[in-house]
């Protein structure tokens, strides 16, 4: 069977039979029944595709950067134009129009859903501090998803405006999107989810990931690995498929793991190398020892045979006679 007709691509000319895929991914579905990590499967123009959530680990050691403001959203003048051309901008104190000292709110909604505190006059009197002591800074952030405009505009959603906005983004490992805490990194090992399917690529994954969250960093900075519990670990490839190989790994998380880390700080662990790296410290000192012992024979044995033939090719030099020779 041709498997480049009827097969499933892992990778770069790299393809399996769809009836291992099937298998593999019955194996994958029973070991998450009943959970909506399951994943579905069909066939286009004789293609199987398979498409469904995937767990991806957060292994990152460098901060990434949220995206504040969504790249559709425009930045809206208050209604006096009067009071926008009075010097109302990002780097002002404070508008004229503004009698209250907090700065005008966008129109956008912010990432997360903040429920205030049952009190509610402490609430609004944390509002206003967070608002003065804003116009106080010398520079002034944009806030259109800063933790007072969410505060002040908590009250006026109706229960479809909120269930929008916890469509329209996601916290990260309950991270609120805030320009205080805008760069941040990830708790490691901790889990996050992304919606794929088998045709993806690993650079179309990152960016669908990158994309959820929000994330200004560029998808060219990160890699993914598949990270086993001997601790191996292999970079997966640019044209790699990384829910068809999570598939064909097994479903149980405890044996293998995708993690997201930094394509230059990551680094691929072989099986040789990781079958020794849980021993204690004597344990490996003593395989140390036992190789270098083994190292210093092969080198002895090595000398002794470089000796033996250097004797032999200067006896036979000795036999020749010395000067040249006349025909």
């Amino acid at each position: 069977m041709d498997d480049t007709q009827y097969g499933v691509q892992i990778g770069e000319k790299k393809f399996i039979s769809k009836v291992t895929v099937l298998s593999h991914l019955k194996t994958y579905n029973l070991y998450y029944d009943g959970q909506n990590l399951q994943l579905r499967h069909r066939e286009e123009e004789g293609e199987l595709v398979v498409e469904g959530l995937l767990n991806i680990f957060w292994g990152l050691r460098r901060p990434i950067r949220l995206q504040m403001q969504d790249d559709h959203e425009r930045i809206r003048p208050p209604p006096s134009s009067t009071s926008w051309h009075s010097g109302c901008n990002l780097d002002s104190q404070g508008c004229p129009g503004n009698t209250d000292g907090q700065q005008p709110t966008q129109q956008s909604p912010p990432s997360v859903e903040v429920t205030p505190p049952d009190n509610q006059s402490e609430d609004n009197g944390a509002t206003e501090e967070q608002a003065e002591e804003d116009n106080e800074s010398s520079v002034q952030l944009l806030r259109t998803k800063s933790d007072a405009a969410v505060l002040r505009r908590g009250q006026r959603r109706s229960p479809s405006d909120q269930r929008k906005i916890r469509r329209h983004r996601f916290s990260i490992n309950g991270h609120f999107y805030n320009h205080k805490t805008a760069v941040f990194t990830p708790a490691y090992g901790s889990v996050t989810n992304v919606r794929i399917n088998s045709c993806m690529t690993t650079p179309q994954v990152l960016r669908v990931l990158l994309n959820k969250f929000k994330i200004e960093n560029s998808p060219d900075d990160f890699a993914l690995y598949l990270v086993h519990a001997s601790g191996e670990r292999a970079k997966l490839k640019r044209t790699d498929y990384p829910l068809v190989l999570r598939v064909i790994q097994g479903p149980c998380e405890q044996v293998c793991k995708v993690f997201l880390m930094e394509e230059d700080l990551g680094e691929e662990v072989t099986y040789d190398v990781a079958q020794y790296i849980k021993f204690e410290m004597p344990v490996l000192k003593s395989f140390i020892t036992k190789l270098k012992e083994e190292e210093d024979r092969e080198v002895q044995k090595l000398r002794r045979r470089y000796n033996y033939l250097r004797c032999i090719i200067e006896r036979q030099l000795d036999c020749f006679p010395e000067g040249p020779t006349c025909m």
